[in-house]
């Protein structure tokens, strides 16, 4: 995909969060989302971040985190959470869906992967269809900074995505739709526990 159709997708990403978020009640939005130590309201403060908070506030936040974006971000998302409520982090999200942030070095595509990939850990944990679709969740996959933004080591296995034209890597299959092989590249799941003779076995999802 080119940028633009990278932008349309994750215009297309945010709105589709929107429409899920919009339906759910207070206790889901404080239900435990994939993201460890987060529930579903974290996540959100999160992928807003970029649109409340200046380069500077987070370049000042890293600085007391010693450099440690992970820790960074988690203080300002449990910050923003309590100074605001599930309604206002939303409409953030609503303002914002042709907001052309980019992630340092990550460009348009790392963008979508930043929406695509909290949006699934939101939905996941909820037990909710997913946003993306599996095209969708494939441009993702195909970003060659995705394995070592995640450090995940899938030396040794063959994924596949059984619902869209995906094929990455050989060895002990992992035939799966899209999403799954996402959440294992992120490290989301562990592949040893979505791993059979045809990939399926086994699986979480």
């Amino acid at each position: 995909m080119d940028d633009k159709a990278l932008f349309d997708e994750t215009v297309a990403q945010r709105t589709g969060l929107i429409g899920v978020l919009d339906e759910l009640s207070h206790h889901q939005w404080d239900t435990p989302s994939l993201c460890e130590g987060w529930r579903v309201r974290e996540v959100v403060a999160h992928i807003t971040m970029p649109y409340r908070h200046p380069g500077r506030t987070v370049l000042a936040a890293m600085v007391r985190a010693r450099g440690r974006f992970d820790v960074a971000a988690d203080r300002l998302a449990r910050r923003d959470t309590a100074e605001n409520s599930s309604s206002q982090l939303l409409e953030c999200l609503r303002r914002n869906v042709g907001h052309r942030w980019k992630p340092p070095g990550g460009g348009q595509l790392g963008a979508l992967s930043h929406d695509v990939i909290h949006g699934l850990d939101m939905t996941e944990a909820l037990g909710l269809p997913a946003v993306s679709p599996p095209e969708r969740i494939v441009a993702v996959l195909r970003s060659p900074k995705l394995a070592r933004a995640f450090k995940v080591d899938l030396s040794g296995y063959e994924l596949a995505a059984i619902d869209a034209d995906y094929h990455h890597g050989e060895g002990r299959p992992l035939h799966l739709p899209a999403k799954d092989l996402l959440q294992i590249c992120t490290g989301r799941r562990r592949p040893s526990a979505m791993s059979g003779s045809d990939g399926q076995d086994g699986a979480d999802s």
